[in-house]
């Protein structure tokens, strides 16, 4: 009976009001039957199975490891003597620690040896109990530690001492962030942990090895997808990384681009970062920066302009005539004509793209280029730009006379460069001026 009613459910208290009145029947009465005495011992048991679902027994210190403080699935003795679980001692030493975590005694050498006593000891523990072994740890990069939480909340301290502190201290956090999911996790356990972080880069002249540290840690941070909300709602980190953009070593901006493109992976962050007016020093930095740091830049900037209130925003603050001039040089052309196809679909940008003498451009590369996306992209800017502004025809149609790369393309693009090609050409053959032949 006890089994049918945690089957169906049954809780607590409504076990212990079944309780109750059976208990009550058996001992007001002098002729209870067997069957209310076997009713209220299966309801009692019934109590007690889910009491210790609530309540599972804390292994004792010695059957678990002193570094993720967990039972230890796979005990092994370091040559100190202690006792660690497997994988999370190898996780230390791949680090390149050579001391014991507990006792910070230099180790002699680092041949891990199965405990086997303390390993059945566990086995007995669980047996006794009812408990099923835990399966080993098999990411064990992804698993928190307190080991780890001292290591963060120590680093953290040294980034409010002097400065050859806090130089060691954030090349460290950069290190740990990049290489271990698991620091990642611990910025969302404490809201003092991005203060923290942060605090150097309040001071005016912050030393650039220390601001670009800070910074690509924000952005090894940014990668875990709990930490992206926190991060874009929190001034204070935007507001830094948009300084970055502006004043940094060209590594520094990159990374910070880089991080602003991370955090716009969520809709409502795009709609943060475009308010915050970083999209400006990204386009400063796509035009000046390196092909490294230009296509961090550019990524950001597409990620952005996905939200539609972000598209004025970015033609406002030249985004047209600097994308151009990049294609021009052929530079991050496929990355380009994509940001500059979300684009076509805002009037003013539109107007630009004609005024700057896009449709040629667009045409050659049609014409030149051996990626299919970017021949769809060109061909799709082509027909907002023909039935936006009648006076480009011309250029279409003498491009067309001469080398009928339309015609082309509507016989061997993509569908969707087929029927953008199609309807250009379309709108040619209605014109009295044009002869064509497809």
């Amino acid at each position: 009976m006890a089994k049918r009613e945690r089957e169906r459910g049954v809780s607590a208290s409504e076990l212990k009001d079944k309780l109750r009145e059976l208990v009550k029947a058996i001992v007001d009465s002098d002729d209870y039957t067997l069957e209310a005495a076997d009713e209220a011992i299966a309801s009692l048991s019934a109590l007690k199975n889910l009491k210790s679902l609530h309540h599972a027994p804390i292994p004792p210190p010695q059957f678990r490891c002193p570094i993720s403080t967990q039972l230890m699935t796979d005990p092994v003795i370091l040559s100190t003597g202690q006792t660690y679980d497997r994988p999370f001692i190898e996780r230390w030493l791949n680090e390149g620690h050579r001391t014991c975590p507990q006792t910070q005694q230099v180790l002699s050498h680092s041949i891990l040896t199965p405990n086997y006593l303390v390993r059945d000891m566990i086995v007995q523990w669980c047996r006794e109990r009812g408990i099923q072994l835990p399966k080993p740890v098999k990411d064990v990069d992804q698993v928190v530690t307190n080991a780890d939480r001292n290591r963060l909340n120590s680093l953290l301290r040294k980034l409010s001492l002097s400065a050859s502190d806090q130089k060691e201290a954030a090349k460290e956090l950069r290190q740990l962030t990049k290489r271990m999911p698991s620091f990642r996790t611990l910025v969302g356990e404490s809201t003092d942990v991005i203060p923290q972080l942060l605090s150097p880069l309040s001071s005016p002249g912050t030393d650039p090895d220390l601001h670009e540290d800070l910074i690509t840690t924000v952005l090894n941070l940014s990668i875990h997808d709990d930490n992206k909300k926190v991060f874009a709602e929190d001034p204070a980190v935007i507001s830094l990384l948009i300084d970055a953009l502006k004043c940094g070593t060209l590594q520094t901006r990159s990374n910070a681009a880089a991080a602003i493109f991370t955090l716009s992976a969520l809709d409502d962050n795009k709609h943060i970062i475009g308010k915050s007016g970083a999209i400006k020093p990204l386009l400063e930095l796509l035009d000046e920066g390196e092909p490294f740091s230009m296509k961090d830049a550019a990524s950001a900037v597409f990620n952005l302009c996905l939200v539609h209130e972000n598209k004025g925003r970015t033609v406002r603050d030249g985004a047209v005539r600097v994308i151009l001039n990049k294609m021009m040089d052929h530079i991050l052309v496929d990355e380009l004509l994509a940001i500059l196809a979300l684009l076509s679909s805002h009037p003013k940008a539109v107007e630009e793209m004609g005024d700057l003498g896009c449709v040629p451009l667009l045409l050659g590369i049609i014409r030149e280029s051996t990626s299919e996306r970017s021949k769809e992209n060109c061909v799709a800017i082509l027909y907002t730009i023909c039935f936006s502004d009648r006076t480009k025809l011309k250029e279409i149609r003498e491009e067309e006379k001469a080398n009928g790369t339309l015609s082309k393309l509507a016989q061997c693009g993509t569908s969707r460069a087929k029927r953008k090609a199609n309807g250009i050409l379309e709108r040619l053959n209605r014109s009295p001026y044009l002869t064509h032949t497809a």
